[in-house]
């Protein structure tokens, strides 16, 4: 089922560039989406849509996968910036191999793992090469100081916090 099935307000009706899809969607048209990969093969579908409330941004798609007729499905957190929307075929699109994606880190429905876990966000988003929604910093917010071989690249605080002072300096 496509979002355009589960629009209820009437959002994607105006295809002339009027309302807010495909630029901007509802959180719940996109629960039920197909995703397909690059070989056209149907990886399954979105079951969860994770948002890390303290910075508004959208972390994760729960996929499932795997099982038959939704009984012992996988659950997988699948990176949003890993996935594409195909507004042609009103799905979203994973490069991953089929093979792949039945050995990624995944999950049961009835043990979720703790997202907000460093760790756990790291393994994710290293499995999928992807960069993390948490890390905001592009390559020129790093000062690598020519002091010693001891000096460390120290990320530059975002505008608005207190910065930690290293006495050692």
């Amino acid at each position: 089922m496509s979002y355009e099935d589960r629009d209820t307000y009437g959002m994607y009706k105006n295809q002339d560039e009027k309302g807010p899809g495909p630029r901007l969607m509802g959180a719940d048209t996109l629960i039920g989406d197909d995703v397909y990969n690059h070989k056209d093969e149907d990886l399954g579908d979105i079951k969860e849509i994770m948002l890390d409330v303290n910075n508004g941004r959208i972390a994760y798609a729960v996929l499932s996968f795997g099982g038959f007729l939704g009984i012992a499905n996988k659950l997988f957190a699948v990176p949003w910036s890993a996935l594409q929307l195909d507004t042609v075929n009103k799905r979203f699109l994973l490069k991953v191999d089929k093979e792949r994606l039945e050995s990624a880190p995944g999950f049961d429905k009835d043990d979720w793992p703790d997202m907000a876990d460093p760790t756990w966000q790291n393994t994710i988003h290293s499995y999928y090469g992807t960069k993390s929604y948490t890390d905001t910093r592009s390559s020129t917010d790093y000062v690598a100081p020519a002091r010693g071989k001891d000096e460390r690249i120290i990320p530059v605080a975002p505008i608005g916090t207190d910065n930690a002072k290293d006495k050692r300096y």
